[in-house]
């Protein structure tokens, strides 16, 4: 697993031991990241559930002008702050180690805004939705803002009041669905 582009480019990241974490296949990360380039400049970029950081770091490679990771394990941490040492990106960097609802209701109270929200939770738990559900009543969502997430190819469509889904790309056994604010309930 590696920086694929920009000022990190090519260095070599770590991931947390075990089967807790599953990092984004290279070739899915790279897609991705095509997908959105054109969005990544002097952004607000949030990591949630960031497992070793790649995808975070990769958008402060990029040129997002700051990322925020929230990660609750101890494990997941310490790879990602190693990772973020070794890319020479910690400076543009906080770490949150935090369960996922506990630091998505402090980023609410804070007034915290993200331009673009990264999640990959654990598959076929139902963790989007209820992910969702919380960045929605905080309000953390820049309101041009976006959402990816990332889930098993065979679990259900996303339906959360609030939210619209533009965009479903599907690679082999994943897929990354886009999401923002859904204007027409105003």
């Amino acid at each position: 697993m590696r920086v694929i582009s920009g000022s990190a480019r090519g260095i070599k990241l770590k991931a947390p031991e075990g089967l807790n974490t599953r990092p984004t296949i290279e070739r899915i990360k790279e897609s991705l990241f095509n997908i959105i380039a054109n969005d990544l400049y002097d952004i607000n970029f949030l990591d949630i559930y960031s497992g070793s950081g790649s995808i975070g770091i990769e958008a402060l490679s990029r040129g997002a002008k700051k990322a925020v990771f929230i990660d609750s394990s101890k494990e997941s941490v310490n790879v990602i702050e190693n990772n973020l040492k070794k890319t020479r990106l910690s400076e543009n960097a906080e770490i949150i180690k935090a369960d996922v609802f506990d630091a998505v209701l402090r980023l609410g109270k804070e007034k915290r805004k993200f331009d673009i929200i990264f999640m990959d939770p654990p598959y076929k738990k139902g963790l989007v939705e209820e992910t969702l559900k919380a960045v929605l009543n905080e309000r953390i969502l820049n309101e041009n803002g976006f959402i990816i997430a990332e889930q098993a190819l065979a679990e259900p469509e996303v339906l959360v009041d609030g939210f619209n889904v533009f965009r479903i790309k599907k690679y082999n056994k994943i897929k990354m669905i886009f999401i923002e604010y859904d204007y027409s309930e105003d």
